[in-house]
């Protein structure tokens, strides 16, 4: 949509104004001096390996800066901001110490009750649904839009696919502020439709239902699910009328972009095999499509995290928000290789007890404590990443809290 006197999607022109405040509050001197080490600190016997890809990713780097252009650009206006401009806690209460008042969820979008004309409405970096968007732009309300140009590019795919009559098979999580903007681009055509998989093992069930529709007995062996069980399995994850008889004849695969990328190429290549072994390849060439859409910070990190991992490590940090996806992707794929601890940041690792809080991998609620997560003695070598929404302070505290439960003295580490 093009930028006019209430919409707004590329700035105020003020980055020169907020580049300092945004420094002060997200810069990190550890990471600078990591940088600066060939990504490696070492102090008596303590190695830290930081991936050579990490932390805030361009399009956080731009939602957060242009929240922070709209308090400049609109010091007396009411600022409110459609949910989490991104999932880091610690970003987000900077934006409330701003004045910038989070509005709730309500039913499937966000309640917009108190908003008026004369208010100014964030968007994140995530996006909002298409009615969310339409609410706002009736209420005729100021909106800045700082939703990432890769989500965008979903947006695009997804649509391609609406317009030419596929379902758009999504891999995602369906509760997912992301997975539920870019699930909505297909109401922009009547009768369109969507799916959203949370991983590799619901991918399997559609492309049992795919293959049973068919009449072949599924390739995993498993007895497929009849109509209304898997109605029942998908009901949350579904458009309001999918009906799997009708709608797994054309399919078109995207994903959230943050999530485990080489999961998502394997969804796309069995729903693919699927197809063809339900109804031959001419048909898959005709009726599947699939678009690589994770993003390019997320794969680049995910790259590194692979990279570092050729390494000898003993242990592995994850720092980043215990709601972020791509943080929990980074995780996963780390642990599958070394003890690994996903902490929402540096509090979470407790020098003078030993202990780290952390998220075990695949939990979504649990958060344990453990002792002696790091060898108290003896040479260790500690890998750490963080999330995209991870800002380097945060991980520069996390650096001097591995130094400290050893002792050493991040005022040490030159």
């Amino acid at each position: 949509m093009p930028q006019d006197a209430t919409y707004f999607r590329k700035g105020f022109g003020l980055k020169a104004e907020v580049e300092q405040t945004l420094g002060a509050d997200y810069n990190g001197r550890l990471v600078d001096l990591l940088r600066e080490r060939d990504f490696t600190l070492e102090a008596r016997g303590v190695t830290v390996r930081l991936a050579r890809e990490f932390g805030f990713c361009y399009g956080v780097e731009r939602a957060v800066e242009y929240a922070y252009q709209t308090r400049r650009k609109f010091p007396e206006r009411r600022i409110f901001l459609a949910g989490e401009i991104i999932h880091n806690p610690h970003v987000n209460a900077k934006l409330r110490e701003m004045g910038i008042e989070f509005l709730g969820v309500r039913g499937k979008g966000f309640d917009y009750d108190r908003v008026e004309p004369a208010d100014v409405v964030i968007l994140p970096a995530f996006g909002v649904t298409i009615h969310d968007f339409q609410t706002l732009r009736e209420k005729g309300c100021v909106v800045v839009d700082t939703t990432c140009g890769s989500v965008l590019n979903v947006w695009k795919r997804v649509e391609s696919y609406a317009r030419d009559g596929f379902t758009c098979l999504i891999h995602g999580k369906h509760y997912h502020e992301e997975t539920r903007a870019t699930a909505s681009q297909v109401h922009k055509y009547p009768g369109a439709q969507y799916l959203v998989v949370r991983d590799m093992d619901e991918a399997g069930l559609v492309c049992d239902y795919i293959e049973a529709q068919g009449g072949h007995a599924p390739a995993s062996n498993r007895r497929a699910l009849d109509r209304a069980a898997f109605v029942e399995r998908f009901g949350k994850a579904a458009s309001p009328d999918f009906d799997p008889d009708v709608h797994l004849k054309r399919i078109g695969v995207a994903n959230q972009t943050t999530m485990l990328a080489r999961e998502s190429l394997a969804i796309g290549e069995e729903v693919g095999r699927a197809l063809a072994r339900a109804h031959g390849d001419a048909y898959r060439a005709e009726n599947f499509r699939t678009f690589d859409t994770i993003c390019s910070a997320t794969q680049d990190r995910q790259d590194a995290v692979d990279e570092l991992l050729r390494e000898p490590l003993d242990v592995m940090l994850v720092v980043g928000g215990f709601n972020s996806s791509n943080t929990m992707s980074l995780a996963a794929i780390c642990a599958a290789r070394v003890p690994t601890y996903h902490v929402e940041d540096a509090e979470g690792i407790d020098p003078e007890r030993g202990t780290v809080r952390f998220r075990p991998i695949g939990v979504h609620t649990e958060v344990v404590e453990k002792g002696g997560w790091l060898p108290a003695v003896g040479p260790v070598r500690v890998g750490l990443t963080a999330g995209a929404s991870t800002p380097n302070n945060k991980i520069g505290e996390a650096v001097a809290r591995i130094f400290a439960t050893r002792g050493i003295d991040a005022g040490d580490v030159k």
